[in-house]
């Protein structure tokens, strides 16, 4: 009777099928698949009931939690694959070498790396909570222009969920325009595990915003910030910022440098400034 019953099931679902694209069909194909898998080993109605229920209703619920193109699904594995990478770049605690140390303890560390290139690694306290932080880098990115004068602009322009967006930012020309504008399309995705938030990205293309006129079209990542409370002090807020950048264009790497470690160290100032400010009613 079960063979039976799962070959009607296959042969009503065959139709369907041939209509479905990406994750659906992939589902409903691993339904189908353990469907027949069951009906061969399957001791009884009961276990086989209980197994089928289950299987589907996990099914059914991925696909109501994935109901995202290929083409959305290609960024979020870049976002996901941008976190991973810097995270074990983070990890690696040997080769640092000491960039910058501020007064007030703001410290700009950087090590080459053979398949990235020279990276940044900030590390600063904030005398203000994960949460508000967080809030402020994450969904108030857009506003990031109007605290920040290395930021001309930033604009989503496209959310993939919850975690996943594209961004375009624009960023403003140095004190003598020494670099010259440059703009960036980036994939970026948030994810919060206890009390560690995770700020990651890096570059991508986007059909809707080709290279733009007078910018040079510069590319970041891996990169990422990360936030975790202050031991003992949960009012305070550990940031430490990975930053990768290809500027393009012929620039001395002496420029370079001393523009990405010095870009780190206002970031830090800018931030703090714009935590402090009085909250509008």
């Amino acid at each position: 009777m079960l063979p039976a019953t799962s070959k009607l099931c296959a042969a009503i679902s065959y139709r369907h099928l041939r209509n479905m694209t990406g994750l659906r069909r992939q589902a409903a194909v691993a339904l189908s698949q353990e469907l027949s898998r069951l009906a061969r080993r399957s001791p009884g109605p009961g276990t086989w009931i209980h197994h089928v229920r289950r299987r589907s209703s996990l099914l059914s619920s991925r696909l109501e939690e994935n109901p995202f193109s290929e083409v959305e699904m290609s960024y979020i594995k870049q976002g996901e694959e941008a976190l991973q990478k810097s995270l074990r770049i983070l990890e690696d605690q040997d080769g640092w070498k000491t960039e910058t140390v501020a007064g007030n303890g703001d410290k700009v560390l950087s090590k080459v790396l053979p398949d990235v290139g020279k990276v940044f690694r900030l590390e600063v306290v904030v005398d203000q909570p994960l949460d508000s932080v967080y809030g402020e880098l994450v969904d108030n990115m857009e506003q990031m222009g109007d605290w920040n004068p290395n930021v001309q602009e930033v604009k989503i322009l496209e959310k993939i969920g919850k975690d996943t967006v594209i961004t375009h930012e624009k960023a403003a020309a140095p004190p003598g325009n020494i670099v010259g504008p440059r703009d960036f399309v980036s994939v970026r995705c948030s994810r919060r595990r206890g009390s560690t938030c995770v700020l990651a990205g890096m570059s991508t293309t986007y059909g809707a915003m080709p290279e733009q006129e007078g910018f040079i079209r510069a590319e970041n990542g891996p990169t990422c910030m990360v936030l975790r409370p202050l031991p003992g002090s949960p009012s305070q807020t550990r940031l430490t910022w990975l930053l990768s950048i290809d500027l393009k264009g012929w620039l001395p790497k002496t420029i370079i440098n001393q523009v990405l470690s010095q870009t780190q160290v206002d970031f830090a100032k800018h931030l703090r400034q714009r935590l402090a400010r009085p909250v509008p009613l």
